[in-house]
């Protein structure tokens, strides 16, 4: 019965080489193969399928200096962060030359992380021309070197709470920028924000309720989920798909002076010194595998006796002695 079959398997394959044999050589060297499914987008599947452990970057907000943007370059690299964020404000200089500011980067080993782009306003009819603005400045964050937009809104209405339509018109202008923005290789993150449509943690969801999640993101800013009246390890756990990267800063309540702080209840200062529980929001990263960025913020100096480098010392001392954090 061996013998049979091999025999057999002799001829069909003597019989298939015969016939191969009178097909022209130049057909079988031109000949491919039809794929048999249509080509894909394996980028999805870049990343690994078990999960790595956290792994957060440090970087420093330069809004402190409030628009002294080279001073603030300087400092947040001699205290040692590893990255920076930027406002507007560096437009003045640098909107027309972008290379220059890279440069000045690159010498203070120091890469712009996020740009600070502005709010939007979706009460107003200008939709196009806000798109084309945002856009611009994403080409200028892109040729600067950075990787992040951030959004804000400035449509919450004034003697009034906002209405579904509120969110669902600043969701679909959000929505618009970032499918422009992210034609330049940038992403786009939402910040949520006091006196704007996300102020409380229920209004954070509808905002990202009505903006598309694929373009979309959360820079999520535990302070002012604070201050909103939030629980912001609660809300890591619950955005842990959508968080880009994070605004990590402390907030103190205060006695209203309207010749102080505007007149509001609070005040953000260096970290430790305030009431976010921070300790909760690192074992909530940790909790999640967050691996990105977190950037000290700290809106101005809470102590006219302190510099902003100061300032940025003091947060960093935390981090590093009491929440253990490498920067």
């Amino acid at each position: 019965m061996t013998s049979s079959i091999s025999r057999r398997k002799f001829i069909v394959a003597c019989g298939a080489a015969a016939a191969a044999s009178t097909v022209p050589k130049s057909m079988l060297a031109g000949w491919v193969e039809p794929p048999l499914y249509p080509p894909m987008d394996l980028s999805y599947f870049n990343r690994p399928i078990t999960p790595a452990p956290s792994d957060i970057r440090w970087g420093y907000a330069a809004i402190t200096w409030d628009g002294n943007d080279l001073q603030a370059i300087k400092d947040v690299a001699e205290v040692g962060f590893r990255g920076i964020q930027l406002r507007t404000s560096v437009l003045k200089e640098f909107g027309e030359r972008p290379q220059a500011l890279r440069e000045i980067l690159e010498q203070h080993h120091l890469p712009m992380i996020a740009f600070s782009s502005g709010g939007v306003r979706s009460d107003l009819d200008t939709t196009a021309e806000q798109i084309a603005l945002h856009t611009r400045q994403a080409k200028f964050v892109k040729d600067v070197g950075g990787s992040y937009l951030q959004l804000t809104d400035s449509s919450r209405p004034k003697g009034r709470q906002p209405v579904a339509e509120d969110y669902k018109k600043v969701g679909r202008l959000l929505t618009e920028i970032s499918k422009r923005v992210v034609d330049t290789g940038l992403q786009v993150a939402y910040h949520n924000h006091m006196n704007s449509l996300s102020e409380t943690p229920d209004e954070m969801d509808r905002v990202m309720q009505e903006s598309d999640p694929r373009y979309v993101k959360l820079l999520f800013d535990v302070a002012h989920y604070v201050q909103g009246g939030g629980d912001p390890a609660k809300a890591i756990r619950q955005y842990r798909d959508r968080i880009l990267f994070l605004h990590i800063k402390d907030v103190e309540s205060i006695t209203p002076a309207p010749e102080v702080n505007s007149g509001r209840p609070y005040r953000f200062v260096e970290l430790g010194r305030g009431r976010v529980n921070l300790s909760a929001v690192f074992a909530a990263l940790k909790e999640i595998n967050f691996r990105g960025w977190a950037i000290v913020e700290l809106d101005a100096v809470p102590d006219k006796a302190r510099t902003p480098k100061e300032c940025a010392l003091i947060s960093k001392k935390y981090l590093e002695e009491k929440q253990h954090m490498k920067i």
